[in-house]
């Protein structure tokens, strides 16, 4: 995160506050023409499209259409409660796959439901179910003539008596810098970022930007919700808004079609 932080999180602020509904799901209303190109976004709950009922809940790719020029269709395939494993085993990897065309764009982010040891539908080994996974989703994507980028899971807001924000992701964040760096794939470290920003805000500031409501406070939520996973409006811009910084540092024909790159 860069110095002026502060600045741009004022700034954002007063986007998203202007409307509580992102202001496009996907960019599929947009020209498709023979120039431009799909960005396919495979990951979890933390990058999805939302329910209408699961307002001010808000996924962070639901933000990447509106950073992206007209030539770029996004296609947010991310769905809640997903890992690696349970993405695949339903299918959901293979239908992304077999629409690829050469020079699409892959975001994968996975790692919340991986670690979920308890279910044997969603829990992988970090170190072989984990990387295998990683592993295939980059060369099926790399078979294609596409370009897959790795993403590290976004930080849980996990701080313990004394304030101190405490990792909640384990191997899992590492294993991914391996993958990415082992097979020379495009990497953003999102759970190193997202975890600068939370100690740049502080423990009472970063709760603005998770899905904590008071009692009455959204018709959602009746009861209120304090909910150090999820985003919601404001969380999602700040965090799409780390994605394409980083996007726009490194070399990609990608970046033709972010406008702030440009």
């Amino acid at each position: 995160m860069n110095k002026n932080y502060l600045t741009l999180l004022a700034a954002i602020t007063l986007t998203a506050c202007a409307s509580n509904t992102p202001k496009a799901m996907t960019n599929s209303n947009k020209p498709n023409t023979d120039q431009g190109i799909q960005i396919f976004l495979a990951g979890d709950s933390t990058m999805a499209i939302k329910a209408d009922d699961r307002r001010p809940e808000t996924g962070w790719g639901e933000r990447l259409p509106e950073e992206l020029n007209e030539l770029a269709r996004v296609h947010n395939r991310a769905i809640n409660g997903r890992s690696t494993k349970s993405f695949k085993d339903q299918g959901h990897w293979q239908t992304i796959v077999s629409e690829l065309n050469p020079e699409d764009y892959v975001f994968i982010q996975f790692g919340h439901n991986d670690q979920k040891h308890e279910d044997p539908l969603r829990y992988t080994n970090p170190y072989t179910g984990y990387r295998a996974n990683l592993t295939q989703f980059v060369a099926d994507v790399r078979a294609k003539g596409a370009t897959p980028i790795l993403l590290s899971s976004i930080a849980r807001r996990n701080y313990n008596e004394q304030g101190v924000l405490i990792d909640s992701h384990g191997v899992y964040a590492e294993v991914v810098r391996r993958v990415a760096a082992d097979l020379d794939v495009p990497f953003i470290d999102m759970t190193s970022l997202t975890e600068q920003t939370l100690n740049e805000m502080g423990q009472a500031q970063s709760q603005s930007l998770y899905l904590h409501l008071a009692p009455g406070e959204h018709p959602n939520y009746p009861d209120g919700v304090a909910d150090n996973t999820h985003l919601n409006t404001l969380g999602a811009q700040v965090v799409a808004n780390i994605v394409v910084e980083e996007l726009c540092k490194k070399d990609l024909t990608l970046n033709h079609y972010l406008t702030r790159c440009n």
